[in-house]
């Protein structure tokens, strides 16, 4: 599968462990295999709509929220994403951040 069906199983795995529920529970809840939630949560599967409509009732967020996946990000995109921000930023901004940065 491609990268759309990993960062949604991603997702759908992030959104599961702040319900704090485990594969087990979640498949019981949606009346599924566990082994097909750990396919989908592994991107190997992509969830049919209405598994999508479940999940998202399930897990109580939109179904929008399950493709809400940009903080998955790999290191060389966020540093363009950063940079962009910081390019376009005034110098109090940029101050403001740079004092946030070194706070961290």
């Amino acid at each position: 599968m491609g990268i759309v069906a990993k960062k949604l199983g991603k997702r759908i795995k992030e959104l599961r462990e702040r319900k704090m529920l485990s594969q087990l529970q979640l498949s019981d809840i949606l009346n599924m295999e566990a082994s097909n939630l750990s396919k989908i949560e592994r991107g190997i599967q992509i969830p049919k709509e209405e598994s999508l409509i479940k999940l998202a009732n399930a897990l109580d967020v939109n179904i929008v929220d399950l493709f809400d996946y940009e903080h998955f990000t790999d290191k060389v995109t966020l540093i363009a994403n950063i940079n962009k921000i910081l390019a376009n930023s005034d110098e109090k901004t940029l101050q403001k951040i740079y004092k946030i940065l070194i706070n961290l």
